[in-house]
């Protein structure tokens, strides 16, 4: 590249910036202006008493006026949100300068304060998208790590908790309701792994924080026999690799020997001297949980069989599940 074209690219580069940070300055002083709005109508309604009734018609009133008055932004349920804004967050300086409306109306959805702290903090951490955080809110994602996890570690989370072992990285299930795929009877294990190569965005969303893929069908050759781990990942936070087999059914004594192979061979051949020791994940539809108790009590190697499922959890269930969960951690 010549020096006019080294030009051109940095000056790019400030202007993309610069439009980035005016984005982000737009966004955080839109989110606190309607924090002020919002604690001037909590104020409004409480005329000086430490609490209020919602009042429905003092925002059909409101919206009505202030769209008439200042235009689009004020239907009802955005200053509803707005309202809603203040009573959640009732000191100001808990806002982040990096989260847009947008995320928080999603935010401000969740009625459970240790629900919507978790999202907030892995929306920071994982720059997730509007589209991104509603996905992840829709598959239950912290109710599945919240019941996977003692009541202690349930809090842990919502205050940004990083992984810190194999058994803070593996979840069960798993939920990869982003798959298209027919029915189960007419798909194989290799039409299942490569949807989760195909949208591998989805899938390390799912897989959670600090994962980074490395290949689909890595190659393993002992005495000229090959086999394959059918995806390889490295967990950056861990160093270490995690390797994931996929199976259709219930998981086999076999698959889960298969996989003690595959890690005695990546402690041997494939992990660094800094390395920590890899993990396996066999993914199956289904397990006995018997057969896995035995077929895993005598290895040392860190195995874990998850289960998977292609539709989103029953949100009633995992509700009632986290409502139990909670009031334990209550006690603690």
């Amino acid at each position: 590249m010549d020096e006019y074209g080294v030009l051109v690219e940095r000056v790019g580069e400030l202007v993309q910036a610069g439009r980035k940070k005016a984005q982000q300055q737009v966004n955080a002083g839109l989110v606190k202006t309607y924090w002020h709005i919002g604690r001037h109508i909590v104020d409004f309604e409480q005329q000086g008493e430490p609490s209020a009734e919602y009042g429905k018609q003092l925002l059909d009133r409101l919206s009505k006026d202030l769209k008439q008055a200042y235009g689009k932004g004020f239907s009802r349920s955005n200053i509803y949100l707005m309202r809603q804004l203040y009573l959640c967050y009732p000191k100001i300086q808990t806002l982040s300068g990096f989260l847009s409306w947008s995320v928080y109306c999603e935010l401000l959805a969740i009625s459970d304060d240790v629900s919507r702290s978790f999202y907030e903090k892995q929306c920071l951490e994982e720059r997730w998208s509007v589209r991104e955080l509603k996905r992840q809110i829709n598959s239950g994602l912290f109710e599945r790590l919240a019941l996977s996890k003692d009541k202690a570690g349930v809090l842990a989370l919502a205050r940004g908790h990083q992984p810190e072992s194999a058994h803070d990285l593996v979840k069960d299930p798993y939920i990869f309701e982003f798959f298209d795929l027919p029915e189960r009877n007419r798909y194989s294990e290799k039409d299942l792994e490569n949807q989760l190569v195909d949208k591998l965005a989805q899938f390390l969303l799912e897989l959670g924080k600090g994962f980074a893929f490395i290949g689909q069908q890595y190659r393993i050759t002992l005495n000229n026999t090959h086999y394959y781990v059918d995806l390889l990942f490295y967990h950056r936070i861990l160093k270490c690799f995690v390797l994931i087999d996929l199976k259709l059914g219930k998981v086999s004594h076999q698959d889960i020997g298969q996989m003690n192979l595959y890690l005695n061979y990546f402690k041997k051949e494939e992990n660094a001297p800094d390395d920590h020791e890899p993990i396996g994940i066999v993914m199956a539809a289904d397990r006995d949980e018997i057969l896995v108790e035995y077929a895993t009590g005598s290895i040392s190697n860190q195995i874990f069989v998850s289960r998977y499922k292609t539709h989103l959890p029953n949100r009633k269930e995992l509700a009632h599940k986290l409502e139990t969960l909670m009031q334990g951690c209550e006690e603690l």
